[in-house]
């Protein structure tokens, strides 16, 4: 017979046999939709992030290129060259202290200084909604601003009241409610203070050093396609080489979250095809028990001449079939999900994320349930072909011991790392997302280890007096047994959860409780090289036994290593953080203290030769730099080339003053710069820090002061918004295995109902069976949390010691409830079934055996 009459004849009998309906398969369909749903789910939404932030790019860039330089304003040449691609909005970004006029109060503010040609493109909405002149004007004195109501709040003021920036009264006429380019300009710790570029002038914060962003923003005149963006660029770099200026178009206008948001969806997209993995085995539960449940339809079958390979056919065909409707069923789910979140991201996220249709992230979650359907289908399929019908007709099912054919062996594995590799290719961090596929491949063959070691310690384990006991142990080991699959479905679950669990309290501890214990109280920035000494007697007195740190600062851009600019460098993506923007820079005479050198020597204190720089040591391993080397930083417009004399240990945990870069003095001998500074008061209550904070502010107004546990509060508050995401995501694959657990359960029941029958015939009593298969699922609950908390222990240490260099700590909260959750689940789910089981009826059981 021919491979198509056969696929004909196969796929006839695999409609006959599925008239029947899915009995059997719900848990099947529930594992493939899930994870479908959540691959192409998370994908769709990504995409459509991402597209909206290039749709809006004009809107959320407000230009068509924006030009940023640091610490200076443009220079003639350069003004005029931006003029002559189209129309010029100059901004200014710093942050300085916003204080009440009678100086009872002061809050951190992001000051955003604006021309009246702000924005060219979207709109700035304020309440009431005011024309740029009504809006920033000076009137009496005053020149007027806007600022979100968060600011109102802080201060406990309203619209119209004053405030005072730096040396100027600043009249607050309007609550700001959209800043069209505020997601392009970044994160800020503070509320947004919008003004003008002659208020921002009447205040006084600009000073030599100050660490002030001037934005060029530019629309462009005539040609306005993504071939003329790149040729104003390239054009920018090639005429100016030395301006040291940040070039970003409005089809990268969002960059970081643009990042952010692709990051978040590769490990969101890893925790569905996990959650996919485990739903796996509950499919290779249900084609089992539904093979087992037609043993009399194939040894009909095998009687009347087909052959095991037709048998094979209708069977898979029928497999497919089912998977195909869990599929479609994920695919609806993913395809609707962008719509939700659409409404939900819309007050988190500064972009409409709209919904819409995306092919191909959805392709990418079917061609996913399809390999997991294969991979976990075949095997059982393959054993079935070859047992013979005699077998069939006078064995209790087809799930024999032996292994299937190697072809199905083969034809297994290959798909299975086909899958691995595409998952791996599809990621935009292949070196994750291979790491992350090599450790569940690791964790399905730890768990089979571990189900093979607690049926070893059952089948070893002394005889003991209680029969219930007796029975569990028996139960554990004997063929059939629901060890395996309760550890493989519930132990990758488990162990996700652990591990997400013990990262999220390592890091909250270290936020609330370790580092307010060793960080400074407060940052000082933009003090003024003529004030340092007065701002220092001014900290002593108020704060007699605290300690004072204050080192000088400029900002510096990489431009080049070892001569070769980092645009045309591939970069490893674990260090490109150190060339992305402008770094904070210094020079000292000695080693800063809370540094260790790793290699090298450093300068000596009156060091004159040609300059040199100092490199921490971890970045500089993960950028492939070696001493001597050279670095070249553009600082105030000018390129400085230093070579690399010794790298340096840092503990950035501490958060005390460091810096990637420490160059040697006379490198920026004459630079006008600032100063930082950081104050540790160990013993300072927070009344303390109170009157610190407004004697500095009043003192010394253009000085910026940052409180370390505000802007701790700040990243604590987003660490819980990112660990509800996490752990929502990986309730998915919890989900997934509560699934494959009940199944599991489901699919022992028929022998456990001979059991029970046989048992009961014997004279075992109702109380005796359940706490026989209670003790049995307790047993293998408990041998499975325990498994799982030393994975997730293993894994989050890893992650939070290795990963983040942060102190790592177990959590005795998350045992228990690792525990527990296993508990609950293997028990619950067993007694729920192990009830059904024993109010079968004996004789008609024993009529079949």
């Amino acid at each position: 017979m021919s491979f198509g009459r056969t696929l004909r004849l196969a796929f006839r009998f695999s409609l006959r046999e599925m008239r029947g309906g899915l009995s059997g398969f719900f848990i099947f369909l529930a594992c493939i939709a899930l994870g479908v749903g959540a691959i192409g789910g998370v994908n769709s939404v990504a995409r459509a992030i991402t597209g909206a932030v290039e749709t809006e790019g004009q809107s959320l860039l407000a230009a068509d290129l924006r030009f940023e330089l640091n610490q200076r304003r443009a220079g003639e040449d350069e003004r005029a060259f931006l003029t002559g691609l189209g129309d010029v909005s100059e901004s200014a970004n710093m942050r300085s202290m916003a204080r009440l006029p009678d100086g009872s109060d002061q809050t951190l503010v992001e000051v955003k200084a604006v021309d009246g040609l702000y924005p060219l493109y979207g709109e700035r909405v304020t309440e009431p909604q005011l024309s740029h002149d009504d809006l920033f004007a000076a009137v009496d004195g005053a020149f007027g601003a806007a600022a979100p109501a968060l600011l109102f709040e802080r201060l406990g003021i309203a619209p119209g009241d004053r405030i005072m920036l730096g040396g100027q009264p600043i009249e607050l006429r309007a609550v700001l409610t959209t800043e069209p380019d505020a997601v392009s300009d970044g994160f800020g710790f503070a509320p947004r203070l919008m003004i003008s570029l002659d208020a921002l002038e009447a205040t006084g914060l600009i000073q030599p050093g100050s660490l002030v962003e001037h934005v060029y923003k530019v629309r462009l005149v005539g040609d306005t396609d993504a071939g003329a963006l790149e040729a104003a660029q390239a054009q920018a770099g090639a005429e100016f080489p030395e301006a040291g200026w940040s070039i970003r178009t409005r089809s990268n206008a969002a960059p970081s979250l643009s990042r952010n948001i692709e990051r978040f969806s590769q490990f969101l997209t890893l925790v569905g095809l996990t959650a996919l993995v485990v739903g796996g085995v509950g499919v290779a539960n249900a084609v089992r028990a539904y093979l087992d449940s037609k043993r009399a339809v194939i040894a009909t079958f095998k009687s009347l001449g087909a052959s095991g390979a037709f048998v094979f056919t209708v069977y898979l065909v029928q497999i497919l079939m089912i998977a195909g409707i869990g599929i479609l069923a994920g695919l609806v789910i993913g395809a609707l999900m962008p719509f939700g979140a659409s409404a939900v991201l819309s007050s988190v996220l500064p972009v409409p994320a709209t919904g819409g249709f995306y092919p191909a992230a959805l392709a990418v979650a079917a061609l996913f349930g399809v390999m997991i359907t294969l991979v976990f289908a075949l095997m059982p399929l393959g054993r079935a072909r070859d047992v013979p019908a005699t077998a069939l007709f006078r064995e209790m099912g087809v799930d024999g011991r032996g292994w299937p054919r190697p072809v199905y062996i083969l034809l297994s594995m290959a798909i299975a790392a086909s899958l691995a590799g595409f998952a791996i290719w599809f990621s935009d961090d292949r070196r994750m997302a291979a790491v992350f596929v090599g450790a569940t491949v690791f964790a399905f063959i730890v768990l089979r280890v571990v189900a093979l070691g607690i049926e070893w310690l059952a089948r070893r384990s002394p005889r003991v007096a209680s029969t219930p006991l007796r029975l569990a142990l028996g139960n554990i080991h004997r063929p059939g047994a629901l060890t395996p699959s309760v550890v493989l479905s519930l132990g990758l679950g488990l162990t996700l959860l652990a591990t997400l669990a013990l990262i999220d309290g390592n890091l909250r501890r270290q936020i609330t409780g370790n580092l307010p214990e060793v960080a400074p109280n407060f940052f000082f920035v933009d003090i003024q090289s003529g004030e340092v000494e007065a701002f220092a007697d001014l900290v002593s007195e108020q704060a007699p036994d605290g300690k004072l740190i204050q080192v000088p600062m400029l900002r510096g851009r990489i431009t080049a290593l070892n001569g070769v600019n980092v645009r045309d460098m591939e970069i490893p993506p674990e260090g490109g953080w150190v060339l992305r923007g402008d770094r904070g820079i210094t020079y000292a005479r000695n080693a800063p203290e809370n540094s260790t050198l790793t290699q090298g020597e450093w300068w000596p204190a009156d060091y004159e030769g040609e300059p040199l720089v100092s490199f921490t040591a971890e970045e500089g391993g993960e950028l492939g730099l070696k001493i001597g080397d050279t670095i070249t930083v553009n600082v105030l417009g000018r390129d400085v080339t230093a070579r690399i004399a010794n790298f340096r240990a840092v503990e950035w945990e501490t958060l005390a003053i460091n810096f990637v870069m420490v160059f040697s003095p006379n490198t920026f001998a004459g630079a006008p710069h600032a100063w930082l500074a950081t104050l540790t008061d160990a013993e300072a209550t927070q009344a303390d820090e109170s009157q610190i904070l407004n004697a500095v502010t009043r003192s010394f107004p253009t000085v910026t002061t940052v409180r370390v546990k505000d802007a701790l509060d700040v990243v604590n508050r987003l660490v819980e918004q990112l660990a509800t995401a996490i752990r929502a995501a990986a309730a998915v694959a919890l989900i997934a295995s509560v699934l494959v657990l009940s199944g599991a359960l489901a699919a022992g029941n028929r022998a456990r109902v001979h059991d029970a029958v046989v048992l009961k015939t014997l004279g075992a009593t109702r109380r005796t069976l359940i706490a026989a298969f209670s003790l049995e699922y307790l047993l293998i609950g408990l041998a499975t949390a325990v498994f799982a908390l030393l994975a997730g222990g293993v894994a989050a240490w890893f992650v939070v010691a290795q990963v983040m260099g942060l102190p790592s700590s177990f959590l005795p909260e998350v045992a228990l409830t690792t525990i527990a959750v296993a508990l609950v689940l293997t028990v619950g789910f067993g007694l729920v079934g192990t009830w059904r089981v024993l109010g079968h009826k004996a004789a008609p059981v024993l009529r079949n055996l």
